[in-house]
């Protein structure tokens, strides 16, 4: 049977840890990335998080971005590749000992934001995550953009990986994601979302921007936390995974 993880950043709004949001989007998906206090988060949400991932038995990762919280770490910035590093190991550090003591095993890590979209195109980044995270330790999976360098760059590294297609955001004719300056970067409509993750997986195809149809093969696909309407988005696209047959299941390393 054909197999999908279903990721989601969390931690990072506070007011939908209080409200239920995430639990609520929990019940949809089977990966967590938490944020690890660079671009939001702080012990407690990280507690919380983790808690309630263990709950609904739900993969936790860590989702470590810039240190610049005034712009969500969506901002590129520009600093040096061991600064970054020392900030990714720093991050992952942080919630690593807080999931130790929820007994917790942290499965994987996925970098968040403009850190993430730079490291695409930017070896040096990449390679940065890479010694951040290996200054922590090497048994966990690497998350990157399916068919970007940067998946490579892990890979190379000797992570094991996993490629990511994104349900709730356009793509660029190269395979990026579309840039949120555009006012269509984000899918906020349920069943197109729904439909878009059901053709990465069935057909390893995405309809770009341009119309076009780009090749995507993905092992997990993203829906953000912080889009509007998200719970309702990952439960249909859930839904249609679950109709069309296809099994969902955390991401697992090894």
């Amino acid at each position: 049977m054909t197999s999908i993880d279903l990721n989601c950043d969390m931690g990072e709004i506070p007011a939908a840890i209080a409200d239920g949001t995430q639990e609520a989007l929990m019940r949809s998906i089977t990966s967590v990335n938490v944020a690890c206090g660079g671009h939001a988060g702080d012990a407690a949400t990280m507690r919380t998080t983790i808690e309630q991932a263990m709950r609904a038995g739900v993969a936790t990762g860590a989702h470590p971005g810039y240190a610049d919280r005034e712009n969500f770490g969506r901002l590129e910035l520009k600093i040096s590749p061991k600064a970054v590093a020392e900030s990714v190991f720093e991050q992952v550090s942080a919630l690593a000992m807080i999931a130790k003591a929820c007994g917790a095993p942290i499965v994987h890590v996925k970098p968040h934001g403009a850190l993430y979209n730079q490291a695409v195109h930017n070896r040096e980044l990449a390679v940065a995550i890479v010694q951040g995270v290996a200054q922590w330790r090497r048994d966990v999976i690497l998350v990157a953009l399916a068919g970007s360098p940067m998946l490579e760059v892990f890979r190379e590294a000797g992570f094991e990986v996993a490629a990511e297609a994104f349900a709730d955001r356009r793509y660029e004719p190269d395979g990026t994601l579309r840039s949120r300056k555009f006012d269509d970067a984000l899918i906020r409509d349920p069943q197109q979302a729904a439909q878009q993750a059901l053709g990465m997986v069935r057909r390893g195809v995405v309809t770009a921007s341009d119309g076009s149809e780009v090749a995507v093969s993905a092992q997990t696909i993203c829906i953000h936390g912080d889009t509007p309407g998200s719970t309702k988005i990952a439960a249909e696209v859930a839904r249609t995974l679950h109709a069309a047959g296809i099994a969902l299941t955390g991401l697992t390393s090894g």
